[in-house]
């Protein structure tokens, strides 16, 4: 089974700063996609950041220069640091991704249980 765990939500205030990680866990034999997506109440779930298969970084419009997305290869971890916080970046943030288990498997979507950010004005 896999598993997507993520960590270092909290409560900042405006203009500081956290950095959420996501590790995949288990039988994996590729990640094809990752990406940090975020709810907040009464809205729909958006994407905030994310690699597409090539390995290219895509951002929301809203964070784009205050937010950026990486990852640790070797261990299946993803990580997004956020500056310069907003109260309206205020949700609960969610690590998804796509993962091949086997070379003769096929692709299945996998999300974390979220991690609630906080921004306090």
């Amino acid at each position: 089974q896999v598993q997507l765990v993520e960590s270092g939500g909290g409560l900042v205030q405006a203009g500081g700063s956290l950095r959420l990680s996501c590790a995949a866990s288990g039988v994996i034999f590729r990640i094809n996609t990752m990406g940090w997506y975020r709810q907040a109440p009464g809205k729909q779930r958006e994407l905030v950041a994310g690699f597409t298969r090539d390995g290219i970084t895509v951002y929301a419009d809203s964070v784009n220069g205050r937010f950026t997305i990486s990852r640790d290869n070797a261990k299946n971890t993803m990580y997004l640091q956020m500056i310069s916080l907003k109260p309206e970046d205020t949700a609960v943030y969610y690590c998804n991704a796509e993962i091949r288990r086997a070379v003769w498997a096929s692709d299945h979507d996998y999300w974390g249980q979220g991690t609630q950010v906080t921004v306090s004005s």
